[in-house]
């Protein structure tokens, strides 16, 4: 078993793990996981029926295991969960409520297979990435990510079902187990390390049972849940190729693109595993074969999730075997709906209240980045600037989204995109001084 001391990794990315380990280690990436939030947020936008809903999400499971296994496995080869992006979501509801459900599957599988050429044969995408992503850029990018994703999981604590001072608490014990966790990891040795890397487990179970004493614990819905069910090739039917909904979709897949590249940072800061050529445009395709994989069974388009990027820096298992493991719960979910069903059970409070200290993970492998590089009047532009942005676009009135293009909507819905277009173009269009050291090679050597 490797040991990074430097990045607390206790099981490598390459260190193999059995079967039974894997099992209970990948369970805590699922548990953790919101993925079905953004498909409900869809169904309802589209108004699907409850049963259409019920499959939507269970679908959506099904394509995160499956590029989940594409992307950990023969992509990117480092331990990333793929998971259904936010990003689109006005897009595919704006889509399916103007062209129909079968425009959804038709705009989003050219833009799939885009993404996949981008990675091979063409291998533009590693040469973007190390042209206009230096190690500056990289870290910002990742400091964005964290600082995007604090709102959310603070407002989704405030704004779930039961008694805001319940969720509150309910949120604050999941925190503090996840927190007590990690302290005695790097305390108390052997017995410590196994608190650690079974943190978010205890945490979850902590938190789902304080929410029992408050009375938001409610499982009901698993007995009406079917226990297996498989899945049908574009169930919403026959794809309608509409040029403008695919034109839309390609414009909204590079925004993803952008989003997910800032997930891979944060995996390469907390594992140390380099982002070489080879390696990202190998991620490209993975990512493209998930997004086309869940076009086909009627699924959202794919990202890397930050959230699970940051339960390594956690937990301190990067295991490949570990995500790869997820990817194969996750499949099962798919395809037994009462499983599934259990998952969505879980209050959000529990869920957010570790999403919090994952985004504080997230923050701080960021500032790890861009700690050796000197911050002068220009790097603190290119720092400062787009997390200014971020924050801005986070306080947004959705008022405001309603009266702006469709193109400016995909964008502005998105802190994490706003704040990494910010970062590439501030990097690139203000002039770095003569006598700084060029960092300008990429995020890796």
């Amino acid at each position: 078993m490797t040991k990074n001391k430097a990045n607390g990794i206790i099981i490598g990315v390459n260190d193999k793990v059995s079967a039974p380990k894997a099992f209970v280690l990948g369970l805590q990436h699922v548990l953790a996981m919101d993925l079905y939030i953004a498909p409900i947020i869809i169904a309802g936008l589209l108004s699907l029926t409850v049963e259409n809903t019920a499959f939507f999400i269970q679908m959506c499971f099904l394509a995160t295991g499956v590029a989940t296994l594409i992307q950990t496995g023969a992509g990117i080869k480092m331990p990333v969960v793929q998971g259904p992006s936010y990003v689109p979501v006005g897009a595919i509801a704006a889509i399916g409520s103007k062209l129909g459900l079968g425009a959804i599957a038709g705009s989003l599988i050219p833009g799939a297979i885009l993404i996949v050429l981008l990675g091979y044969p063409l291998k533009w995408f590693a040469k973007a990435v190390q042209k206009a992503i230096p190690p500056l850029v990289g870290g910002t990018v990742i400091i964005i990510v964290g600082i995007a994703l604090m709102p959310i999981g603070l407002n989704n604590i405030f704004i779930a079902e039961g008694n805001i001072g319940d969720n509150i608490i309910i949120a604050s014990v999941s925190a503090i187990i996840v927190i007590v966790c990690m302290l005695l990891g790097r305390r108390l040795g052997a017995v410590g390390t196994f608190f650690r890397i079974v943190s978010v487990l205890l945490a979850i179970l902590g938190g789902i049972v304080t929410a029992m004493f408050f009375g938001t614990v409610d499982f009901s819905p698993v007995k009406d849940a079917a226990w297996f069910s498989l899945p049908t090739l574009l169930p919403f039917g026959k794809p309608i190729f509409d040029m403008g909904a695919i034109i839309s979709m390609i414009f909204v897949y590079l925004i993803i693109l952008i989003e997910t590249t800032g997930t891979w940072f944060v995996v390469s800061s907390v594992t140390g595993e380099k982002l070489d050529e080879k390696r990202l445009n190998r991620a490209s395709v993975g990512e493209g074969l998930g997004c086309f994989a869940g076009a086909l069974v009627g699924s959202t388009p794919m990202t890397g999730y930050s959230s699970n990027a940051g339960l390594l820096a956690i937990t301190g298992v990067a295991s490949r075997t570990v995500i790869m493991m997820s990817g194969g719960i996750l499949i099962c979910l798919g395809l037994v709906p009462k499983l599934s069903t259990l998952i969505t059970c879980i209050p959000e409070p529990v869920i957010n209240g570790i999403f919090g200290i994952v985004c504080v993970a997230i923050v701080t492998n960021g500032m790890k980045v861009i700690q050796p590089i000197m911050i002068d009047d220009r790097n603190m532009m290119v720092i400062g600037i787009p997390i200014l942005l971020t924050i801005a676009v986070t306080v947004l009135p959705k008022e405001v989204l309603a009266n702006v293009p469709d193109w400016a909507n995909y964008i502005l819905s998105s802190g994490i995109t706003v704040g990494a277009i910010a970062t590439v173009l501030l990097n690139l269009v203000i002039p770095a001084n003569k006598e700084e050291p060029n960092d300008a090679d990429g995020i890796s050597e």
